[in-house]
């Protein structure tokens, strides 16, 4: 299966996440909210990740690997903090598209940091993506 076929499964669970997480937190603390959510994650992808790799590759990762996939993680964290609060103090129809904006700072980002092309299909779709965001949250 392909890439796309990955990302498009990624954009359905992330809109389920959005709509279960909302849903979820009716009268809770955001924070707390997602510290459950983090910790079912945690239990749920170290099953798979055992499941479907040898456990010595665990001792496989280079010091850069960690480096990164650390600060990811530290990224990944602050991300659904500030992601969970917008969304008990707003509608999920607005914050989604706002969060979202993220791939148009990923194409910007990879493009400075990883030297990936700047081509006019990129440009044009994240322009209408940053579009479309600021057109739903002015609804």
């Amino acid at each position: 299966m392909s890439w796309l076929f990955w990302s498009f499964l990624s954009a359905v669970f992330a809109a389920a996440t959005a709509l279960l997480a909302k849903a979820g937190m009716n009268e809770i603390n955001s924070n707390l909210a997602t510290a459950w959510r983090t910790s079912v994650v945690l239990v749920f992808v170290w099953g798979i990740a055992l499941a479907t790799n040898r456990p010595e590759s665990i001792t496989e990762l280079s010091k850069r690997n960690w480096l990164f996939l650390v600060l990811s993680g530290i990224a990944t964290g602050l991300s659904w903090l500030c992601y969970f609060r917008a969304l008990q103090l707003g509608d999920v129809s607005r914050v989604a598209p706002v969060d979202k904006l993220s791939v148009v700072l990923v194409i910007v980002f990879a493009a400075l940091f990883l030297g990936e092309p700047l081509t006019w299909q990129t440009i044009a779709g994240g322009g209408m993506i940053a579009a479309g965001a600021v057109v739903l949250v002015l609804k």
